[in-house]
Protein backbone atom coordinates (compact mmCIF):
# COMPACT_ATOMS: atom_id res chain seq x y z
CA UNK A 1 0.00 0.00 0.00
CA UNK A 2 1.54 3.35 -0.94
CA UNK A 3 1.25 6.63 1.18
CA UNK A 4 -0.25 9.54 -0.04
CA UNK A 5 1.56 12.76 0.46
CA UNK A 6 -0.47 14.84 2.51
CA UNK A 7 0.23 17.85 4.83
CA UNK A 8 3.75 20.27 4.24
CA UNK A 9 4.97 17.30 1.94
CA UNK A 10 2.26 17.97 -0.04
CA UNK A 11 2.83 21.23 -0.54
CA UNK A 12 6.60 21.02 -0.74
CA UNK A 13 6.58 18.81 -3.14
CA UNK A 14 3.74 20.46 -5.56
CA UNK A 15 6.36 23.76 -4.88
CA UNK A 16 8.65 21.80 -6.71
CA UNK A 17 6.73 20.07 -9.79
CA UNK A 18 5.54 24.03 -10.23
CA UNK A 19 9.78 25.33 -10.31
CA UNK A 20 10.01 22.27 -12.66
CA UNK A 21 7.36 23.40 -15.48
CA UNK A 22 8.65 26.90 -14.81
CA UNK A 23 12.10 25.70 -15.51
CA UNK A 24 11.20 23.73 -18.60
CA UNK A 25 9.19 26.37 -20.00
CA UNK A 26 12.07 28.79 -20.10
CA UNK A 27 14.31 26.55 -21.27
CA UNK A 28 12.22 25.21 -24.10
CA UNK A 29 10.09 27.50 -25.34
CA UNK A 30 11.13 30.66 -26.55
CA UNK A 31 7.31 32.70 -26.12
CA UNK A 32 7.38 32.12 -22.48
CA UNK A 33 10.67 33.89 -22.38
CA UNK A 34 9.74 36.52 -24.23
CA UNK A 35 6.79 36.97 -22.54
CA UNK A 36 8.71 37.01 -19.32
CA UNK A 37 10.82 39.65 -20.29
CA UNK A 38 7.41 41.63 -21.37
CA UNK A 39 6.38 41.14 -17.92
CA UNK A 40 9.94 42.45 -16.65
CA UNK A 41 9.60 45.62 -18.40
CA UNK A 42 5.64 46.26 -18.17
CA UNK A 43 5.32 45.32 -14.32
CA UNK A 44 7.60 48.37 -13.18
CA UNK A 45 5.34 50.53 -15.72
CA UNK A 46 2.20 49.31 -14.05
CA UNK A 47 3.17 50.80 -10.72
CA UNK A 48 4.23 54.42 -12.25
CA UNK A 49 1.43 54.46 -14.77
CA UNK A 50 -1.77 53.33 -12.33
CA UNK A 51 -3.57 55.55 -10.80
CA UNK A 52 -4.69 53.71 -7.55
CA UNK A 53 -4.47 49.88 -6.67
CA UNK A 54 -7.35 48.62 -8.61
CA UNK A 55 -6.01 49.89 -12.04
CA UNK A 56 -2.18 48.66 -10.97
CA UNK A 57 -3.87 45.01 -10.17
CA UNK A 58 -5.54 45.21 -13.51
CA UNK A 59 -2.49 46.54 -15.47
CA UNK A 60 -0.17 43.64 -13.55
CA UNK A 61 -3.26 40.69 -14.07
CA UNK A 62 -3.49 41.04 -17.60
CA UNK A 63 -0.01 40.26 -17.77
CA UNK A 64 0.41 37.64 -15.82
CA UNK A 65 -2.63 35.95 -17.38
CA UNK A 66 -0.48 35.95 -20.85
CA UNK A 67 2.26 34.04 -18.89
CA UNK A 68 -0.45 31.46 -17.54
CA UNK A 69 -1.90 30.97 -21.14
CA UNK A 70 1.20 30.63 -22.22
CA UNK A 71 1.74 27.56 -19.99
CA UNK A 72 -0.65 26.15 -20.98
CA UNK A 73 -0.67 26.26 -24.55
CA UNK A 74 3.00 25.18 -23.90
CA UNK A 75 1.96 21.98 -22.13
CA UNK A 76 -0.92 21.14 -24.87
CA UNK A 77 1.89 21.52 -27.31
CA UNK A 78 4.18 19.13 -24.96
CA UNK A 79 1.81 16.47 -24.89
CA UNK A 80 0.61 16.47 -28.54
CA UNK A 81 4.17 16.38 -29.79
CA UNK A 82 4.83 13.39 -27.10
CA UNK A 83 1.20 11.33 -28.25
CA UNK A 84 2.09 11.92 -32.36
CA UNK A 85 4.72 13.23 -34.70
CA UNK A 86 2.76 12.74 -37.12
CA UNK A 87 -0.18 15.17 -39.16
CA UNK A 88 -2.87 14.94 -37.17
CA UNK A 89 -6.04 17.06 -38.12
CA UNK A 90 -7.02 16.62 -33.72
CA UNK A 91 -3.62 17.62 -33.04
CA UNK A 92 -3.51 20.58 -35.18
CA UNK A 93 -6.78 21.84 -33.40
CA UNK A 94 -5.49 21.35 -29.86
CA UNK A 95 -2.53 23.31 -30.95
CA UNK A 96 -4.46 25.82 -32.60
CA UNK A 97 -6.94 26.90 -29.90
CA UNK A 98 -3.90 26.82 -27.43
CA UNK A 99 -2.10 29.45 -29.51
CA UNK A 100 -5.88 31.62 -30.00
CA UNK A 101 -5.70 31.62 -26.10
CA UNK A 102 -2.39 33.11 -26.07
CA UNK A 103 -3.61 35.45 -28.73
CA UNK A 104 -6.86 36.12 -26.74
CA UNK A 105 -4.74 36.89 -23.60
CA UNK A 106 -2.49 39.20 -25.54
CA UNK A 107 -5.50 41.63 -26.60
CA UNK A 108 -7.07 41.66 -23.65
CA UNK A 109 -3.63 43.14 -22.30
CA UNK A 110 -3.65 45.75 -24.93
CA UNK A 111 -7.34 46.34 -24.17
CA UNK A 112 -6.72 46.71 -20.62
CA UNK A 113 -3.28 48.57 -20.97
CA UNK A 114 -5.22 51.07 -23.38
CA UNK A 115 -8.40 51.46 -21.34
CA UNK A 116 -6.55 52.02 -18.13
CA UNK A 117 -4.05 54.97 -19.78
CA UNK A 118 -6.83 56.95 -21.50
CA UNK A 119 -8.80 56.97 -18.73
Amino acid sequence: MTQKNTGWLRIIKAFGYSLAGLKAAWLNEAAFRQEVLLCIILIPFAFLLGNNGLERALLISCIILVLITELLNSAIEALADRISSEQDILIKRAKDIGSAAVFIALCYTILVWGLVLLS
